[in-house]
């Protein structure tokens, strides 16, 4: 059967998952894990593919994107493609790394936009990569302690963010930080990473439409 072509187009919110191969690594050392982040950021830069939340795991990561305007499905095969060689040349490996295609979800509106978020960034505490949430703020491998202001990364997009908390960054940073904690007693999500569209209304669109008044930037 031919695959379905995504729905995508500039700007398209996507809760992107890739897994590696038979459940195998996708990292293996300190080393991959530089490597993939740094790939990660550079391309999400030079292609304007707005980065709001993302978690590298041993065998699998999370990233939650606006595409740019030469869409989710180039950026996607150039960051696979290009970190899958990396990382082969390194271990001198050869075949193929990822699970088929990645898998992703399109989204539209804050209800799951900041229900992601927390998902995503819970990850590495979920699978006990981190001890707690302290550990998680430091997290180099994760979204969530950008977002907090703990851990530097220029090309993600933690203003659009924290504009879902507040208007003022301190204020915001405390209720995305109260937010996050009380997710930790909800567990996994299955109906966070299911197929299919993802649909709410809520403040996402305004965040949105503020940003093309002038308010706080422009999204994807």
């Amino acid at each position: 059967m031919p695959r379905q072509a995504r729905l995508d187009s500039p700007g398209t919110l996507h809760h992107v998952m890739i897994r590696g191969i038979e459940r195998r690594r996708i990292v293996d050392d300190e080393e991959d894990r530089k490597d993939f982040v740094r790939r990660l950021g550079k391309l999400a830069s030079e292609t304007s593919t707005s980065i709001y939340a993302w978690a590298l795991m041993s065998n699998h990561a999370h990233i939650l994107l606006s595409s740019g305007p030469q869409g989710v499905a180039k950026f996607m095969r150039r960051f696979l493609t290009g970190y899958a060689v990396s990382y082969n040349l390194r271990h001198g490996r050869h075949g193929h790394l990822f699970q088929n295609r990645y898998k992703s979800i399109v989204c539209d509106g804050d209800n799951y936009f900041t229900e992601l978020v927390r998902y995503i960034h819970l990850n590495p505490l979920r699978v006990e990569l981190v001890g707690d949430l302290k550990e998680l703020e430091r997290y180099p491998y994760c979204g969530h302690g950008v977002i907090l202001g703990e851990v530097k990364n220029e090309w993600q997009d933690r203003e659009s963010v924290l504009a879902l908390f507040g208007s003022r960054e301190g204020d915001a940073k405390g209720a995305y930080r109260r937010f996050v904690q009380e997710g930790v007693a909800l567990g996994r999500r299955p109906e966070l990473v299911g197929g299919g569209l993802v649909r709410s209304l809520g403040g996402w669109s305004e965040v949105k439409s503020q940003r093309r008044r002038g308010g706080i930037g422009t999204i994807g």
